[in-house]
Parts: C-alpha cells; sequence; structure tokens
C-alpha cells in the first residue's frame, strides 16, 4: 500500500466493502449519491486515503480551487475510505468513494484490496449506474450480481455473465475475487435519453437494494425531498422535446 495513508486503523467486524466512483460508472451520479447517503446517514468517518498523484491525469480531473477561511486551497481528486458501525448486524461497513482513476487501474485496485484484506473484509460490493434503454416512467431497475454461484445462491442473487468495456468498478472486483473475497454488483439502469444528475431515484433505488443485501437503516428523506424537483425537471425536458 504504497500510496495509502492510513489515518487510523478502525476496529471493524468482519466488515463489507462498498465502492462507487464518479464517470463512466455512476449515469446521473445516482451511485455515488447512493453511498454518499449510506457514509452521512451512518456517521462514517474517514479512516484513509489514497494519494492522487499517481492515479489521475490532472487535466482531465481537475483539481479545484476553493476559498476556505479566507485563504484559496486547492482541493486534489483523491478518494477516502469511511468506516461505519452497524450495531444491528454481524458485521461493519467500509465506504471507499472518489473519482474514477485515469491511469494504473490495477495499482489503484490492489491499494484497496489490500488495505481491504489487512481488515479482514469478508466482501465486496460495487455500486454502479448505466445509462440504458428504460422509462423514466417506471421505477428504476436495480440488476444485482455475483461472481460466484455458490454466494449468488446464498443471496437470491444472477450470476454474473457480462462481456464487454468495464471500468474501476469491474477492475476492483475482479481482483477482489482474484484474493479470494467474495463480489457482488449493482447497477442501477436509467434512462439513455435524460441528462439530468444527480437522479435521486437511482440513488433511492440502490440503497433499497443495500438495504436488502445487508441488513442497515439509512434516511433516505434527503434524496426523497429531490425528487419533486427532479420530476419536474424531466417533465420540462419530454415536454420541449417531441421525441422523447
Amino acid at each position: 500500500m504504497d500510496h495509502t495513508t492510513l489515518i487510523r486503523r478502525p476496529r471493524l467486524r468482519g466488515p463489507v466493502l462498498l465502492a462507487a466512483f464518479d464517470g463512466w460508472n455512476d449515469a446521473g451520479e445516482a451511485a455515488t449519491s447512493a453511498l454518499d447517503a449510506v457514509a452521512d446517514g451512518l456517521g462514517a468517518e474517514t479512516f484513509a486515503t489514497i494519494d492522487p498523484e499517481e492515479f489521475y491525469d490532472f487535466q482531465a480531473t481537475r483539481p479545484t480551487v476553493r476559498m476556505v477561511e479566507g485563504r484559496r486551497r486547492i482541493e486534489w481528486p483523491e478518494v477516502e475510505l469511511r468506516a461505519a458501525r452497524l450495531p444491528a448486524a454481524d458485521h461493519d461497513l467500509i465506504v471507499v468513494r472518489g473519482h474514477e482513476p485515469n491511469l494504473r487501474w490495477r495499482t489503484f485496485a490492489d491499494e484497496i484490496v489490500q488495505l481491504g484484506a489487512n481488515l479482514r473484509v469478508e466482501m465486496v460490493v460495487t455500486v454502479g449506474a448505466l445509462l440504458a434503454d428504460v422509462p423514466h416512467t417506471r421505477p428504476v431497475q436495480v440488476v444485482s450480481s455475483a461472481g460466484d454461484r455458490d454466494l449468488a445462491e446464498r443471496l437470491g442473487l444472477s450470476v454474473s455473465r457480462y462481456e464487454g468495456p468495464t471500468g474501476i468498478l469491474g477492475v476492483l472486483g475482479d481482483l477482489a475475487a482474484s484474493e479470494g473475497i467474495p463480489t457482488v454488483g449493482l447497477w442501477a439502469a436509467l434512462p439513455h435519453y435524460l441528462n439530468l444528475a444527480p437522479n435521486p431515484w437511482g440513488a433511492m433505488a440502490l440503497i433499497e437494494e443495500l438495504r436488502r443485501l445487508l441488513p442497515m437503516a439509512v434516511d433516505t428523506s434527503a434524496l426523497a425531498e429531490q425528487t419533486e424537483a427532479f420530476d419536474a425537471a424531466v417533465a420540462d425536458l419530454v415536454e420541449e422535446n417531441p421525441e422523447l
């Protein structure tokens, strides 16, 4: 873990690692919005960060400048790992959240998997959202699959048979599986004709599926409050475009 800074070592019980990244894996910002709501709702605390220097092309994923207490501060696109306790469950959570890296994906994923192995992670759940041929008038469908047949049967999931382009979630899941860590992938399908973000319906659908797989109580009221404005924006787009 040459590029990971461990702020503190959390004491966790059989943790499950959840991961979502901005970018190609995150249509409508649904996946990252879902994990932000999970982490914030459970009071997750940052315990490690990944140095962005080796993994990002800063011309493609640019840092931002912000004013903090009257001084200019550059914020780099680092990745945070946060830990949350689940008192009512037999396990705790690690939430990995950041930008999809531009460079050295295998090394990047290895940083996360090795840290997870050191913390005795029992399962990795990757969370994504994709654009698909689905209508906005129906509930968001979440496709959940496992890389292992036994795990799929135990959790009531399908076995992943996807072939085609992949992102950092696919690389992370494959590397975790090669290290003997069970992996599950969740994907929310969003309408390809709507370029609106964040999509609160997608985020809430992903959280609902996470609740089904992992017993946890997460307040989604803040996301629910966004749905009225989102639906109004969708209605305006549809009204303006006869093809929609």
